[in-house]
């Protein structure tokens, strides 16, 4: 007796074709990621200002090297590979955490610079006007990182974007009554101050991916999130962050000491005289020099988290150091400048 097959060959030929589709769409995602996964290069602010100046048709004042890296900053944000990532809700963007996590970083050196632009750089005394560019890209950049609805956050920093050309239009104009910089020792200080304290949470938090035993309160805004804290013995509590957790806190730092970098390097244009007059220029470099260091390449497909002494690297220790000697050199130059 002869049994007939009667599975339909079109149907397998269907299942394979399906299968395979699917196969190559995977690939495509997998390829995208690692294409995506990539931090923007560095940029050189003075460079990029004389070129938006010559574009402008405007001479290089005082302020512009600043306003431009902080038009630039949000740009490459916008524009880097793969575009803006913190707010995909499709594959592969909400896959991936990486660079969501360097955006925020990013996001967050380039939000305290327009509040410092807004609030002291641009006004000569607490009693003056806001610039009326400013006061409307400060909220717009503020806005949620992760917003896709209208007004997805996209939108909201382009919107800042040109509001923060209108300022560098006027800045550069003849008319003395417009918009205005004011390099003063004191405004530079106040805003050093700031990064000084992101620089130090950020190095904690590092520092916290093989534990430490903190005295004291050690309660704060991001520690739920960074890391689990428990009792240690001998007193103090024993912090330590998720494993889940390492790698956000380590693309967040990369994020904002690169833009921190391109911010010191533009300062050195715009701040270069009443640097030099309180001796403070070699200081600046000195804090640019540790903030190069922490830009160095990743030579690893993924965050290591070995132990202080262990076989394996590091990387979150390697990069608290780092951010931690930027921050020494940080708060002695914010010492120089201080002084009368």
């Amino acid at each position: 007796m002869q049994i007939q097959d009667t599975s339909n060959p079109s149907r397998h030929g269907i299942r394979r074709a399906i299968l395979a589709l699917l196969a190559l769409l995977l690939l495509g995602v997998a390829a995208l990621m690692w294409w995506w996964d990539t931090e923007p290069a560095l940029f050189d602010p003075v460079a990029v200002t004389q070129v938006r100046m010559q574009e402008l048709k405007r001479p290089a004042s005082t302020g512009a090297a600043t306003t431009v890296t902080l038009i630039t900053s949000v740009q490459t944000l916008l524009d880097k590979r793969g575009g803006y990532l913190s707010n995909d809700k499709l594959p592969p963007g909400v896959l991936m955490d990486n660079l969501p996590n360097w955006e925020f970083g990013s996001l967050t050196a380039s939000r305290d610079l327009v509040r410092a632009l807004r609030n002291d750089f641009s006004r000569s005394q607490t009693q003056s006007t806001e610039d009326k560019d400013l006061a409307e890209a400060d909220p717009l950049l503020n806005s949620p990182n992760d917003r896709w609805l209208l007004p997805s956050s996209e939108s909201q920093y382009r919107k800042a974007i040109r509001h923060l050309d209108g300022y560098l239009a006027r800045l550069g104009d003849a008319d003395d009554s417009n918009a205005h910089f004011y390099a003063r020792a004191d405004n530079l200080a106040d805003y050093l101050q700031l990064a000084s304290s992101r620089l130090g949470s950020l190095s904690q938090r590092l520092s916290a991916s093989v534990g430490q035993i903190r005295v004291g309160d050690v309660a704060s805004a991001d520690e739920p999130a960074a890391a689990g804290t428990v009792a240690a013995p001998g007193g103090g509590r024993l912090v330590k962050t998720p494993w889940t957790k390492i790698d956000d806190n380590f693309y967040e730092a990369r994020g904002y000491t690169w833009t921190l970098l391109e911010q010191l390097k533009a300062f050195q244009r715009d701040f270069g005289p009443i640097l030099r007059s309180k001796h403070a220029d070699v200081s600046l470099e000195q804090v640019i020099r540790e903030l190069e260091e922490a830009q160095r390449p990743l030579h690893s497909p993924m965050v290591l988290n070995g132990s202080p002494f262990g076989f394996f690297a590091n990387h979150s220790l390697v990069m608290a150091n780092y951010v931690s000697r930027a921050n020494a050199a940080l708060i002695d130059l914010r010492e120089l400048l201080r002084r009368g």
